[in-house]
């Protein structure tokens, strides 16, 4: 079994499409809208070269989500806890500049850590990731 894709949440499919291509450098892998399904859209993204793709999900209405429900993914995505993924890179220092002069909002510089050099960012939805370069990888029990 691999992990194919994983998804985040985001307020605008366009807004997020432009952010993951032009600012993080990301791929179109797929988007489709499917008609039948409401123009439901399906649009994946990722790094050149990685197995794994991101999802970028607008959050659903009715019949999926009920308007508190909808209210609560978007309160709870803005405040940056509905993501949970990690980035990895040779030279964390580097793209950190080459990211911050494209636009990208960063909530922490890289600073050393016991595993490596970590930062954090933000998409405009508010979704939070980490971008680490690791030095040490934990060994398993």
């Amino acid at each position: 079994m691999k992990i194919a894709t994983t998804q985040i949440w985001v307020h605008d499919q366009d807004e997020a499409l432009a952010f993951y291509t032009e600012k993080l450098g990301f791929e179109v892998r797929e988007d489709v809208t499917m008609a039948e399904l409401g123009n439901f859209r399906w649009l994946t993204v990722a790094p050149a070269g990685s197995e794994v793709a991101l999802v970028l999900m607008a959050i659903p209405g009715a019949p999926m989500f009920d308007e508190e429900r909808w209210k609560l993914a978007n309160e709870a995505m803005s405040k940056g806890v509905a993501t949970a993924v990690f980035f990895t890179t040779e030279d964390v220092r580097a793209d950190y500049e080459t990211l911050s002069a494209r636009g990208v909002e960063f909530t922490e510089p890289p600073e050393e850590r016991p595993y490596g050099i970590d930062c954090g960012f933000r998409d405009p939805s508010g979704n939070h990731f980490r971008l680490s370069q690791l030095t040490q990888v934990a060994n398993p029990a």
